[in-house]
């Protein structure tokens, strides 16, 4: 497992429990590096002063916060240490809610918790309660002189820890929709596709198309192999003419996708003759 980023304990109620936090996912993007197509040597930024026009070394680098045009307020690391945040170290459950109660637009990124041994009880506890209950656990965290929003719930024998973005971070819906209507029997159509594609969800089924074509891209370069490029599939992105024929030829696209049933009740087989006694082959002689 990765290096744990924070380190601190749960509280619930009067109880106490130590944990450390660990990211729950990774990127796996392909990343770029820009080059000098001439030469292909390597683009590298450099930091200069705007002023004396040279470039910077680190040790002289300092952080600030731009509180006018061209003023600014220096902000050291023993200023952000002493910022009065109780969530530094502690993540203190001040409520509990429904998890259906927190819209996904909220979630920003995952986290495992590891109960330290001392905690090991207490942890196991609210992690049952909390599933019991059908409840996620709500407080703050600090994590890299950010103090988040956060939720607590139970995955499988592990707690993990969701950062949540506030309100005010959450851009307002200015779309400028038109209105439009459906009728029932467009709906209980729509229904019965919804049903023909419903499955149970395993995320093991999904790839990272994209990335796996470009892989094979740089590899096919790499090798100096001819990159194939497949021919590109058909549009589906014409307008519908007709809702109802469309989602009557879905259905049936959908039906043909899933494979058949086997039957729940098995065949039944032919008894087997019983074995003769020794009496009855004697009584045959």
């Amino acid at each position: 497992m990765a290096r744990s980023i924070w380190s601190g304990v749960i509280t619930f109620g009067m109880v106490s429990i130590p944990v450390k936090l660990y990211p729950a996912t990774q990127d796996k993007d392909v990343s770029f590096h820009q080059l000098h197509e001439p030469d292909h040597s390597r683009i590298r930024y450099k930091k200069f002063c705007a002023a004396e026009d040279e470039e910077v070394p680190p040790e002289e680098i300092v952080r600030a916060y731009e509180v006018s045009k061209d003023q600014y307020v220096q902000i050291t690391e023993e200023d952000l240490e002493q910022l009065p945040l109780p969530a530094r170290h502690t993540i203190e459950l001040s409520a509990f809610v429904k998890s259906s109660e927190i819209d996904p637009i909220y979630y920003e990124k995952s986290y495992y918790l590891e109960p330290e041994e001392t905690g090991l009880k207490p942890y196991a506890l609210l992690m049952r309660v909390l599933g019991k209950k059908d409840v996620v656990g709500v407080a703050t965290i600090a994590i890299r002189n950010k103090e988040s929003l956060c939720a607590l719930r139970p995955l499988e024998s592990t707690l993990m820890l969701e950062t949540l973005y506030y309100p005010d971070e959450i851009r307002e819906r200015d779309l400028d929709l038109p209105s439009s209507s459906v009728n029932e029997r467009e709906l209980t159509v729509a229904g019965t596709l919804v049903d023909a594609l419903q499955e149970k969800f395993d995320p093991d089924k999904y790839h990272d198309r994209y990335r796996e074509a470009l892989l094979e891209l740089i590899a096919s370069k790499t090798q100096g192999r001819e990159v194939v490029v497949p021919e590109a599939a058909a549009d589906g992105g014409a307008p519908v003419t007709d809702l109802m024929a469309a989602l009557r030829a879905s259905i049936e696209a959908a039906k043909g996708r899933k494979p058949a049933e086997t039957p729940k009740t098995a065949k039944p087989t032919a008894a087997k003759p019983a074995a003769k006694t020794s009496r009855s082959r004697k009584k045959a002689a």
